[in-house]
C-alpha cells in the first residue's frame, strides 16, 4: 500500500526481458507466478517450458505454478524466503515488489540500493499508520485485510486459522492501545468528577 516503487533498473530489467505482458499492477499480475516463470526461462531455458505454465487465477493454478518454481528455487539452491512468495501468492502488499527485487538481484548480480529493501511485513500495519486514528480499520477489518481467502484455503486447517486471526487481533488492539497512550484525555460531560450538590 505505501510500498515504494521498484527501483528504476528494476524496471528497465523488467522491460528489456520483453514479456508476454507488461506487469501493470505487481500484487496481481505476479500472483500466479506466471510471469516469474516467464523471466527465469529467459535465463534457465532448459529448466523452464513455458506450457507448463497458466496464466489463470485460480487458486489451484497458482499452487501447480509456485510449486513448480520453488522445486528449482531449492534445485539451483536459490535464496528466495518462502514468507516472500507466500506473499505474493497472496497478494499481500509489497510481497511482489520485494521478490522481483530479490529475483533482479539474483539474475543480474547487482543489488538493489538499501534504501528500496523492505522488511518481509506483508501487513497493512504501514498503510494504517498513515491514517488518521479515526480512519484507521476495526479489528474485524484488519483481519479482512491481512488474512486472505487464499491463505485460509492453502491451510484448511481452521485451528491454523483462528491463531492467525487471534495475532492480527492483538496486534490491532496493542497498536490502538500504544495510539491511546499517547493522547491526551479530554474532559466530556462524561468523565467530568461528580459535583456534589448541597
Amino acid at each position: 500500500m505505501s510500498n515504494p516503487p521498484l527501483h528504476r533498473e528494476v524496471i528497465k530489467w523488467l522491460q528489456g526481458l520483453e514479456l508476454s505482458f507488461y506487469p501493470k499492477n505487481l500484487r496481481r499480475d505476479f500472483s500466479n507466478g506466471y510471469l516469474i516463470a516467464e523471466i527465469f526461462s529467459h535465463y534457465y531455458p532448459q529448466d523452464f517450458s513455458m506450457h507448463s505454465y497458466h496464466k489463470e487465477v485460480s487458486f489451484s493454478t497458482k499452487q501447480q505454478n509456485w510449486r513448480r518454481i520453488q522445486q528449482f528455487f531449492q534445485k539451483h539452491n536459490l535464496n528466495i524466503k518462502k514468507a516472500t512468495v507466500d506473499g505474493t501468492l497472496h497478494c499481500k502488499p509489497g510481497a511482489a515488489d520485494l521478490l522481483v527485487q530479490d529475483i533482479y538481484s539474483i539474475l543480474t548480480n547487482q543489488s538493489v540500493p538499501a534504501v528500496q529493501r523492505q522488511q518481509a511485513d506483508f501487513t497493512d500495519q504501514a498503510y494504517q499508520q498513515l491514517l488518521p486514528s479515526l480512519a484507521r480499520s476495526t479489528a474485524s477489518t484488519a483481519i479482512k485485510n491481512n488474512l486472505t481467502a487464499t491463505e485460509i484455503m492453502a491451510e484448511p486447517d481452521m485451528s491454523t486459522n483462528q491463531r492467525k486471526a487471534q495475532i492480527i487481533v492483538r496486534r490491532h488492539l496493542e497498536h490502538r492501545a500504544a495510539e491511546r497512550s499517547l493522547l491526551p484525555v479530554k474532559q466530556t460531560e462524561f468523565n467530568k468528577p461528580v459535583e456534589k450538590f448541597t
